[in-house]
């Protein structure tokens, strides 16, 4: 199972891809939108658009500064991951965003 963390344009748009390569190779894949393009203009229509599979749950980070922002989606991916039944054997992040950097560190620190 792979866990991927997405929240900004062009993370689901890279995400996209990605998942579906992922579905034609029988991976389980998990998508977490930090909610850090929240808008629907910025957020919903790309499911849509390009098909990404459903998010699995929104951490609905909001707006805020850089070090606000991603330290709210730091703090609910860590919890999210130590709740899971079955612990992701990766996880992808994209870009360089709050997103890409909170994600990334939560995975760290989980090892």
């Amino acid at each position: 199972m792979i866990l991927t963390v997405i929240g900004a344009r062009p993370q689901f748009i890279k995400a996209a891809v990605v998942s579906e390569a992922l579905k034609q190779n029988n991976i389980e894949e998990i998508i977490i939108h930090t909610g850090q393009h929240y808008d629907d203009e910025m957020s919903k229509i790309f499911w849509e658009e390009l098909k990404i599979p459903p998010i699995s749950t929104n951490l609905e980070a909001g707006s805020g500064s850089q070090s606000y922002q991603t330290a709210k989606i730091m703090e609910r991916l860590d919890k999210f991951i130590l709740n899971m039944k079955k612990i992701p054997k990766g996880v992808l992040v994209y870009g360089d965003t709050n997103s890409t950097i909170a994600g990334a560190l939560a995975a760290k620190k989980i090892h």
